[in-house]
């Protein structure tokens, strides 16, 4: 893929002092090689974007830019599901909130009953959830039992092993 139209195909964020840039502005890194499209004569453009190619990459590299496709968008956006992240739709670019997920499948990695008879869900994906209703669950607990892990109201969830009832669970 060619450098140019691979970039059509990125989102760039800059993560500068820990704070992301917001999508509508570039990084400047970004900005400089785009503007290279406008010189009209050839050698001096190729220059450009040689210059302006080679700060990217090196920007890129540091930690300075980091750029993800849109694949890697959705995997984040499916490992940060249950976490309460204000700015994170910012982050990923001005149509994010028409992608938000609303539930997850993965299947079950472990479940321990911890105090006050309440469960802690370890997920194939990394998740932990931690039971925050106080009924109890019958559920079959062996690993690589489906789960489902679902939006529900005032900004719940519920999760499910299999056939079981929803557990009202807190992204650990």
């Amino acid at each position: 893929m060619s450098l140019i139209s691979g970039f059509s195909a990125l989102v760039a964020a800059s993560v500068m002092s820990g704070q992301a840039v917001p999508p509508q502005e570039r990084p400047e890194s970004l900005a400089r090689l785009m503007a290279c499209r406008s010189i009209a004569d050839d050698s001096a453009r190729l220059a450009c974007f040689d210059a302006s190619a080679g700060a990217l990459d090196t920007a890129e590299r540091s930690g300075e830019v980091v750029m993800i496709d849109r694949a890697g968008v959705a995997e984040t956006r499916r490992q940060l599901f249950g976490f309460e992240m204000p700015s994170l739709p910012r982050l990923f670019g001005p149509d994010s909130a028409a992608a938000e997920l609303d539930s997850i499948e993965t299947t079950l990695r472990s479940a321990s009953l911890v105090g006050e008879g309440r469960w802690i869900f370890r997920l194939e994906d990394g998740g932990v959830w931690r039971q925050i209703d106080s009924e109890r669950v019958r559920f079959e607990n062996r690993p690589g039992e489906a789960v489902r892990v679902r939006k529900a109201s005032l900004g719940s969830f519920l999760l499910t092993v299999g056939g079981s009832r929803a557990v009202r669970v807190r992204r650990q």
